[in-house]
């Protein structure tokens, strides 16, 4: 059974700093690809962030220079620290984890954490 349970998700003002955890379990973590995704009241889940399994990131435009992610492998965790927050930050972010050696990739899915930057 896979499971993916983020944490670390709150209040903050614009300006501050957060730090996003997931916890993975069932599945090869130290092989996946992992993602950090948001989606914002009234628009479409975007990508945030990515790392593959050999340290390659990928960030979206917006949070380049702000957000960074990262993963340990022995704790099956990945995390997205957030500095520099912005009001238009504000969404439940959800960690997704994608498994490249199946055909179609299977991808799962955290429950979500709500992150809101206050101006």
């Amino acid at each position: 059974q896979v499971q993916l349970v983020e944490s670390g998700g709150g209040l903050v003002q614009a300006g501050g700093s957060l730090r996003l955890s997931c916890v993975v379990s069932g599945i090869r973590f130290s092989i996946a690809v992992m993602g950090w995704y948001r989606q914002a009241p009234g628009k479409q889940r975007e990508l945030v962030a990515t790392l593959t399994s050999g340290g390659g990131t990928n960030y979206v435009d917006s949070v380049k220079g702000r957000f960074t992610i990262t993963r340990d492998n022995a704790k099956n965790t990945v995390y997205l620290q957030m500095n520099s927050l912005k009001p238009e930050d504000t969404a439940v972010y959800y960690c997704a984890a994608v498994q490249t050696q199946f055909s179609p990739p299977r991808v799962d899915w955290g429950q979500g954490t709500q992150v809101t930057v206050s101006s």
